[in-house]
């Protein structure tokens, strides 16, 4: 028996019994699409047509996917295919024309008209009488904007009277950012290259007053990429439970967005990474050795779908993002700085800290230096038009959203309004961008010390700027706040006096960044509120700190007393040298913390930096840059100085998405303390417009350095 299924006017039948149906099946809705099926006619001549590769690419902005292994086009627009009649001209007085679309089980059949294009929604084909080319006619397929995501087989049937063709081909359908009808338009052409089309991006991580940038190629072009990401929507419990609707519901992104946030990590199934924050990473890599997508989901793709180890927030972030590309959904990854994660729901983060300042782990409660997640463009038509736009969805499992280890999309703006009644997970990410922070002193088991931070929290949401390498900041876009940068440093003096006492007051502050080799140099004011003189006993404690968890054992301190006058305010220079950090801090934070102790009074005070230090940067020049062509090779040499107290060596990995083919690697001969050393690379660029090239130099135990340079790539 057949059925009709109507899905947004979009009409599929399917064959319930799984058996071939005979005879003419009519629609009983009356659409057009549903007045013939194609499996009654026998003894047809079965012959491919030609997907006019390159007009239809070029046509449908999906010109990266030219090695797929079909024609690749976005919905609400036509794209041609040609019928070559061989010996027999095509006579439309003589022939009839109808198409036989298939996505998995369902399928929708239409006959060809000769008519303008057929309105975006509902599926449609057309022959453009003005320009008939009898011995190769071409037939436009129109995917109406609501179709769904996937992987299409169609049959076209030419039928005369003595004469039965039936031509075949394959095609994959996006999202198609650019069609108003579509549910992922978004408006702005610049904003469509950057979250559709750019092929590499920045990561923004380290502290929200010491910000990092890390290159990331996202990979969407290169080979393996396009097909391991619809495997994903394949390999999901969704589709593995039920296909015909999984198939159905992919024609909404809010659907497709919840299936990949889930999918990317691999708590609930099959899916693509494996957390670990653990600081043992045998048996897979550490996150920070990741430099693109590409290689991730190929290994994912290639294993059978075990999932690749290991990732954290921003990798997650990163390969949802490519992902999201892939499909035709806009997507832009965002970092959120000192990012609370609130387990029960309250709204408050708690701390503590040991008399002489180091950070103790005594709750589940922790707020994270930046956690990573990715907002989508889409209309939420479950919602409301007032909650359309950017859409926060994060694939790094932390709390279960309806049984599954995903989250969102929930509205930026109701998140910013605290809509907490609104799909999905509203509540949670509130609390990361808005969670009052309750900071306590501990001694001998007792709390002696409370302050409470109500801007500590998201001081700083950013994102990469469309269109140029730099930080674009969105906190205003979360948060009601009077400057976005008022509140970014959690140890600056308005700050820090909130958190003091009417009798003294403690602020820490950095001289300047520190950067890996140097001397960290920094600021401790000490501050007497009260009219009669103070002994101070003042304790400083440096701990390393991996950005989403509690500090390690203590690897700096200080001890010292220190007089203060009535209403003084003293200031102490202090330092810590290379060789006292050197050996333990890479990539990780450090969590500097004084405490004032009135000797008198034993009543404490309690202020907190924590910062990265910068490693240096891989200088990348191009040769020739100004004559970068398609398909000519190029040249690059990339330098690097050893900052370090003592002898480096390491391997240099390069790679760029449309300029290499994979990873060049070169092994990096010890170098001297202030010593430099380069390596000169080829490269062949196999595609036009601004690429990102990318070093990486993994240093034997020392944190990776890094670099990048943006090539323009142009045609001869």
């Amino acid at each position: 028996m057949k059925r009709c299924v109507q899905n947004i006017s979009v009409c599929f039948h399917w064959n319930a019994g799984g058996g071939r149906g005979k005879g003419i099946y009519s629609c009983s809705n009356s659409h057009q699409a549903c007045v013939y099926c194609l499996d009654e006619v026998q003894d047809f001549s079965m012959r491919q047509v030609d997907l006019e590769i390159g007009e239809n690419l070029e046509r449908h902005r999906t010109a990266g996917f030219s090695h797929a292994k079909a024609l690749v086009v976005r919905r609400g627009a036509p794209f041609r295919v040609s019928l070559p009649m061989k010996a027999r001209p095509f006579d439309a007085r003589t022939y009839t024309l109808r198409v036989k679309v298939m996505l998995g089980p369902l399928y929708v059949t239409m006959p060809v008209t000769f008519s303008k294009k057929p309105p975006s929604s509902r599926w449609g084909a057309f022959m453009d009488p003005k320009c008939l080319d009898v011995s190769k006619p071409s037939v436009f397929i129109c995917a109406p904007a609501s179709a769904s995501v996937g992987r299409y087989t169609f049959k076209l049937l030419a039928l005369a009277q003595d004469h039965k063709f039936i031509f075949s081909g394959k095609f994959i359908l996006l999202c198609n950012s650019w069609c108003r009808a579509d549910s992922v338009f978004i408006p702005f052409e610049d904003q469509r290259e950057e979250y559709i089309q750019n092929d590499s991006s920045l990561l923004f991580m380290g502290t929200a007053t010491n910000v990092v940038c890390r290159p990331w190629s996202m990979d969407q072009f290169e080979p393996d990429v396009l097909e391991a990401c619809l495997n994903m929507l394949n390999v999901s419990p969704q589709h593995q439970h039920n296909k015909k609707l999984d198939y159905l519901y992919r024609n909404n992104p809010v659907y497709i967005s919840r299936v990949v946030s889930a999918m990317i990590n691999c708590e609930d199934d099959r899916g693509v990474l494996k957390g670990n924050w653990s600081g043992d990473f045998s048996g897979g890599v550490h996150a920070s050795t990741w430099t693109g997508s590409g290689d991730i989901l190929r290994s994912w793709a290639q294993s059978g779908y075990r999932p690749v180890k290991y990732g954290q927030c921003w990798v997650y972030a990163a390969v949802m993002c490519t992902v999201m590309r892939v499909l035709g959904i806009p997507c832009r990854v965002i970092t959120n700085f000192n990012s609370a994660h609130d387990t029960n729901g309250n709204l408050v983060i708690e701390e503590f800290y040991s008399e002489t300042g180091k950070k103790l782990k005594s709750t589940k409660d922790s707020i994270w230096n930046f956690h990573a997640w990715v907002e989508c463009w889409m209309t939420r038509r479950d919602l409301g038009a007032d909650m359309d736009g950017w859409q926060v969805l994060d694939p790094t499992p932390q709390e279960r959203s309806r049984g599954v280890y995903c989250c969102g999309p929930a509205p930026v703006k109701a998140i910013k309004e605290c809509r907490v009644n609104l799909l999905y997970d509203i509540p949670f990410v509130y609390a990361e961008v808005n969670a009052d922070v309750h900071t306590s002193v501990v001694s001998q088991g007792r709390v002696v010390s409370r302050a409470v931070d109500t801007e500590r929290v998201g001081p700083l949401i950013c994102t990469k700027a469309a269109g140029c390498p730099r930080m674009h900041n969105v906190t205003g876009d979360y948060k009601n706040i009077k400057s976005p940068f008022s509140t970014l440093s959690s140890s600056s003096e308005s700050s820090t006096l909130r958190r003091g006492t009417d009798k003294m007051a403690a602020v820490l502050t950095l001289d300047k960044t520190p950067v890996a080799g140097a001397v960290i140099r920094f600021t401790l004011k000490v501050i007497n509120r009260q009219r009669v003189a103070k002994m101070l006993k003042v304790h400083l404690n440096a701990q390393t700190k991996e950005y989403n968890s509690s500090p390690a054992d203590t690897f700096w301190e200080d001890h010292s007393l220190v007089r203060l006058g009535p209403l003084e305010a003293k200031l102490m220079k202090l330092q810590i040298l290379p060789g006292q950090y050197e050996d333990v801090v890479g990539d990780d934070l450090v969590n500097l913390a004084a405490v004032l102790e009135d000797v008198a009074t034993h009543e404490r005070v309690l202020a907190v930096e924590e910062f990265s230090v910068a490693t240096p940067e891989l200088l990348i020049k191009i040769e020739e840059e100004d004559n970068v062509t398609l398909n000519q090779e190029q040249s690059a040499i990339v330098t690097f100085t050893n900052p370090f107290s003592q002898p480096v060596s390491g391997v240099l990995n390069v790679s760029g998405a449309g300029l290499l083919r994979g990873h060049a690697n070169f092994k990096m001969f010890p170098l001297h303390p202030g010593g430099s050393g380069e390596q000169r690379i080829t490269f062949v660029p196999s595609m036009t417009g601004t690429k990102m090239l990318q070093a990486s130099l993994s240093l034997s135990n020392r944190s990776s350095v890094r670099g990048f340079k943006m090539v323009s790539v142009r045609r001869l």
